[in-house]
């Protein structure tokens, strides 16, 4: 498989830049289901059956098995959409400089499906009969939540035993074998208006009563414990003269352990179901979107595995926690194996540095197809 895999690097790259060239934010459903349709051929190629999930405001999301698969026991699980805003790919596209590659999403995640397929493609050229023990979900709407395809992912978790997240590696090449759990919430709060010059006395300032409630949310964290609350954006009030009629606030929450969730929820409530100022009312909308992908005996033990096939292959595998979120707390949550960051190495995603090392294409498609293949053998 490794000379396979060399032998196609060139058709890789030019694989990457395609997808690259796609804009494909989240909100761009055009742009996320132009991916798709790309993926989507390059799946049929490959012998793969492709079930389109229709969604009106998101990008359709895939779900990928081989015509011959009957109850798939392994999942991959990736994204298509990106941060980026429409027109990010005609300011600066796909380009390649000393070893790296540059784009919108080269590395968050759009390596990711060509190290994925290209994983697949040499199981094929080999003959392997893992092509029918995995089932491919690709989604649109990770970057914002995965709020359509939450269900989706966890429904099909179901007779599986292990999920392989494409997420791309760290930028050292580890794995990532933990997440912390992630909440957001919004505080709308509304006060009264009046002249703060003339007759403040008659208003409620949306503005204080927000000063507040910040005051008391930042309190809940707790870096010992693993729990930290930011109130990382404020919106209100009207003019320099008027008490602030309404204000916003949107509220970023990280926990480490499943069992905080209740616990946060519940703070955050309390914190909200009483107005500190007179004449102000709130309305707290969100929770906790993401548990925490918890590093159980479970992943340990499908590390291990990745890591006995890394060092048949020469490859370092090592693993780390990180603090952000994705789709693989649905998976650890479901009871079902997870390892993430199973893609190809780079770093600076969500930022116009973002870069992709060339060279993990092919050795991550390798680790990844050999990685199927032990997993299936073992299974028989």
């Amino acid at each position: 498989m490794k000379k396979y895999l060399e032998c196609h690097e060139k058709e890789m790259l030019t694989l990457l830049e395609k997808l690259v060239n796609i804009d494909s934010g989240s909100m761009n459903k055009a742009g996320v289901d132009k991916v798709g349709q790309v993926l989507f051929e390059e799946f049929e190629k490959l012998g793969f059956q492709v079930d389109v999930i229709p969604q009106e405001i998101q990008g359709n999301h895939l779900v990928i098995r081989h015509q011959h698969a009957t109850t798939p026991k392994i999942m991959a699980v990736a994204h298509m959409d990106t941060v980026f805003k429409e027109g990010t790919v005609a300011e600066r596209p796909f380009t390649i400089r000393d070893g790296r590659a540059y784009g919108p999403g080269v590395i968050d995640m759009k390596g990711s499906h060509v190290v994925l397929l290209f994983a697949l493609k040499a199981l094929r050229e080999n003959n392997s009969k893992a092509l029918e023990n995995i089932e491919v979900i690709l989604t649109s709407d990770e970057e914002i939540g995965s709020h359509t395809s939450r269900e989706l992912i966890e429904s099909q978790t179901e007779h599986k035993k292990y999920a392989l997240i494409m997420e791309p590696a760290r930028q050292d090449g580890s794995l990532v074998t933990a997440r912390r759990g992630v909440g957001e919430y919004s505080l709308y709060v509304t006060g009264k208006a009046a002249h703060s010059g003339v007759q403040p006395q008659a208003g409620s300032s949306a503005i204080e009563e927000l000063a507040q409630k910040t005051i008391k949310l930042h309190k809940l964290t707790n870096h010992d414990e693993g729990i930290t609350v930011n109130v990382g954006v404020i919106e209100g009030g009207t003019t320099v003269n008027t008490v602030a009629p309404s204000a916003v606030a949107r509220v970023d929450v990280r926990i480490d352990k499943i069992e905080q969730a209740d616990w946060i929820e519940r703070q955050i409530e309390s914190i909200c179901a009483t107005p500190d100022v007179e004449g102000t009312t709130i309305e707290l909308k969100g929770g906790i979107e993401r548990q925490p992908m918890v590093k159980n005996e479970q992943t340990i033990a499908l590390l291990e595995k990745i890591q006995e096939v890394g060092r048949d292959l020469g490859i370092e595998v090592k693993d780390m926690a990180t603090g952000g979120g994705s789709d693989a707390s649905f998976t650890s949550a479901k009871g079902v194996a997870t390892i993430d960051g199973l893609g190809p190495i780079g770093g600076h995603a969500h930022s116009e540095d973002e870069y992709l090392e060339i060279a993990s294409l092919t050795e991550r498609a390798l680790l990844l197809a050999h990685t199927i293949r032990k997993l299936t053998d073992e299974m028989n």
